[in-house]
């Protein structure tokens, strides 16, 4: 009776003992991490199905210009050092709010955003010049592609960028809530993704181009 007292109900495994596959559900911070992953995952599966897309229409111009006619390498160059920069920074500001530094997370979370601002500007002034030119998304199966895959990749941009801000005014009004560290290491997988996404349309889409 005093051993059945002591380790309590009787048939009763410590929780130790139990399987992980047995235990009970698991912690916000882990299922709120899985579930981003799949949907880091499924985004990578998007701009897959697009590289292919492209691959497989890049020679279909119509008879219109293509891409080594188009592309301005040097200049999307610069674009591609703004978004690596960005990368870091970012992973600088996640360092920061790890180490709980307010002023830190402000201004890496500013320079992150300047320099993801920088690379959505430069692009949209990019898609505008190929406009004038009479090279528009419609011109050309190569074209429709083209816009589509890295139209998709400034969107992911942009849409990070928001999220940025209103993490920075959650920071502000909220402090550094373990809700609100989950959010901003979702933010720096986010962002590093949408780098490794751009290193394959730099090399795929503009130094392939020929």
């Amino acid at each position: 009776m005093i051993a059945a007292v002591a380790s309590g109900t009787p048939g009763e495994e410590d929780a130790g003992d139990i399987p992980l596959s047995q235990r009970g559900p698991a912690s916000t911070e882990i299922v709120a991490r899985f579930g981003f992953w799949l949907f880091l995952l499924s985004d990578i599966v998007i701009f897959a199905a697009l590289f292919a897309a492209y691959a497989v229409l890049a020679k279909e111009t119509a008879g219109g210009p293509s891409g080594a006619q188009l592309f301005d390498r040097t200049y999307t160059l610069i674009e591609t050092a703004c978004l690596l920069a960005s990368s870091f920074t970012c992973g600088m500001m996640s360092l920061a709010v790890e180490r709980r530094q307010g002023l830190a997370i402000y201004l890496w979370a500013g320079i992150t955003f300047a320099l993801g601002l920088a690379f959505v500007l430069m692009e949209f002034f990019e898609f505008l010049g190929m406009v004038a030119q009479g090279a528009g998304p419609t011109h050309s199966a190569f074209l429709s592609a083209f816009f589509t895959l890295v139209g998709t990749h400034g969107l992911h941009v942009t849409v990070g960028l928001c999220w940025l801000a209103v993490m920075a005014a959650q920071v502000a009004t909220l402090g550094l809530r373990p809700m609100v560290m989950r959010r901003l290491l979702c933010f720096g997988l986010f962002w590093h993704a949408l780098d490794i996404v751009w290193i394959g349309v730099f090399t795929i889409v503009y130094l392939g181009a020929g």
